[in-house]
């Protein structure tokens, strides 16, 4: 047994995290962290299948046959974690359980209202950025904008203006893109 634990163990446990890595490779994507983790795991596995060792049986197809089980066992574990993550994201643009045509990015608060920002008069009239602002915007993206302004939905602001969806998540992306909004600021 002792030559068994100093053949693995030699060298800072080098042929332990050699089969530990030949294992691995056939998963891949796996971090710096994630490595160290399964090499403590396999540390775990080693102390046990010493305590289980049959010397009838050779003991490398052992130890390999239980780290390959235990380390398929810690992935299937750690993947069913991930999606049970990822079931509890959800879209921005996931339509509201109480209306469909609303989405829940047009209800999540912000502090900066580009509507307000745009419509607010000067004395003049529109400030200088506004104009600038207003001028880089296509006929129908002022539409969707000052209809937005007035409190209309994307629904309503579909129906009036006659367009799609797409159209109107195109427009509404436009009236948002950071390059527009720039100018503004």
């Amino acid at each position: 047994m002792e030559q068994i634990l100093m053949m693995y163990y030699a060298d800072n446990a080098k042929n332990l995290h050699r089969l530990v890595d030949k294992i691995l490779l056939k998963f891949g994507g796996l971090s710096n962290k994630d490595m160290d983790d399964f090499y403590s795991l396999a540390n775990e596995v080693f102390v046990d299948v010493m305590r289980r060792y049959n010397p009838l049986q050779s003991f490398d197809g052992f130890l390999y046959s239980c780290l390959l089980n235990k380390i398929k066992t810690e992935i299937t574990k750690r993947n069913r974690e991930k999606r049970k993550i990822e079931k509890l994201c959800i879209s921005i643009d996931t339509p509201l359980p109480e209306d469909e045509h609303i989405t829940l990015k047009e209800v999540i608060a912000d502090s900066f209202d580009i509507e307000k920002e745009l419509f607010e008069e000067c004395e003049e009239g529109y400030s200088n950025k506004t104009v600038l602002y207003l001028s880089k915007l296509s006929k129908l993206q002022n539409e969707v904008l000052k209809l937005t302004a007035a409190g209309y939905s994307s629904y309503e602001i579909k129906k009036k203006l006659h367009i799609s969806e797409k159209q109107y998540l195109d427009c509404n992306q436009a009236i948002h893109s950071y390059r527009n909004i720039s100018i503004l600021f």
